[in-house]
């Protein structure tokens, strides 16, 4: 008895079947992750100081000459007024007296020829002088008048030389640095010494050029001691340089400090904050960036079904270590941050340390 060709085919198929069973599914693929959030405000950013008086002033002297005394030393408090230094004065003293003597002569010139000028008047009035002579007497007068006022001026110069060898201080301040010591032949406009003047306190900073462009403007700043962070005080940015340093590329900050607290003192080095804007767009690892069609795109990983579908995305710029996306992403997405270069669309995956 024969079976029918149907029956022997479906036999044949079930027998294939049991022999070639189905391949199992492919495990899914370990990544990592990361969770989209998009920030309220920025990030906080540190940079280290220095404390810095606020007006500093170098005083020098305003003639040449041997400094024969120092009164004043690094750290010494100052007033108005006060003698810092002095300079051998006998070349001015020399001087002023030469200019006593001109102004003596000038004077005693000055009072002939007012007299002659004096006498031609009255004979002039008489006609009993010609009038050559009573101008000649006249010439001379103002003449000698001129001399007295050229004397004169020569006094006062010679008396401000000799005033130019005590130097004062012209404000309240400490004294930070001296730039001469007693026997030292200085030259007029070197210091020597500097005053740390009162009335303020900077920190200065020395911020890199992407925070300088890219920093909120004028925001409050905090500032605190390195060795004591609990000192604090607030701040306000006073000043920036309008040129980057050329060996460190970085631009000078001048942070004014408001009512510091009396532990901040002069060259301390203290540590300033603060807190950026909230960026525009959300913040991805630069690992997490892949390719679609020649544009940027990354990998999201789909909640429910656990596969991976590649999304382009719209970079605003690139940072470091990571890069700021403008546009493709949303808070709450998940982004595959390693193993991008294995995967496909649909994907199954395993996260790995996401509380997905």
């Amino acid at each position: 008895m024969f079976k029918s060709p149907i029956v022997a085919a479906v036999i044949l198929a079930t027998v294939a079947g049991c022999e070639n069973p189905p391949p199992p599914p492919a495990p899914a693929r370990p990544v990592r992750t990361v969770t989209i959030e998009r920030h309220t405000e920025g990030e906080l950013v540190s940079l280290t100081g220095q404390l810095r008086p606020r007006d500093q002033a170098s005083l020098a002297f305003r003639v040449d000459g041997r400094m024969i005394k120092r009164l004043v030393r690094v750290g010494d408090t100052v007033t108005e007024g006060q003698v810092v230094a002095r300079i051998e004065p006998s070349d001015q003293e020399n001087a002023m007296k030469s200019a006593k003597a001109r102004l003596s002569a000038a004077g005693a010139g000055l009072t002939q020829a007012r007299l002659t000028y004096g006498r031609q008047q009255e004979l002039l009035k008489n006609g009993w002088t010609p009038r050559a002579r009573y101008d000649d007497a006249e010439q001379a007068f103002l003449s000698a008048k001129a001399q007295v006022d050229s004397a004169r001026a020569d006094l006062r110069l010679a008396e401000d030389r000799l005033s130019y060898t005590v130097l004062l201080a012209d404000g309240p301040g400490v004294v930070t640095s001296v730039g001469a010591e007693p026997g030292e032949v200085v030259r007029a406009g070197q210091m020597v010494a500097q005053v740390a003047r009162e009335g303020g306190l900077d920190a200065v900073f020395d911020a890199p050029e992407q925070l300088v462009r890219t920093g909120p403007r004028d925001p409050a700043v905090e500032i605190g001691l390195s060795d004591d962070p609990r000192i604090k005080a607030a701040g306000r940015i006073r000043e920036v340089a309008p040129q980057a340093d050329s060996a460190t590329r970085t631009f000078q900050v001048k942070v004014g400090i408001i009512d510091p607290p009396k532990a901040m003192r002069l060259g301390s080095t203290v540590t300033g904050r603060i807190r950026l804007a909230a960026p525009d767009g959300v913040e991805v690892p630069a690992t997490a960036l892949s390719q679609s069609n020649g544009r940027p795109a990354v990998w999201v990983v789909d909640r429910r079904s656990q596969t991976v579908s590649l999304r382009s995305v719209n970079i605003e710029r690139y940072e470091a270590a990571s890069a700021l996306i403008a546009q493709g992403l949303d808070a709450g997405d998940v982004v595959v941050t390693a193993g991008v270069q294995t995967l496909r669309p649909n994907q199954k995956v395993r996260l790995l340390g996401d509380s997905l």
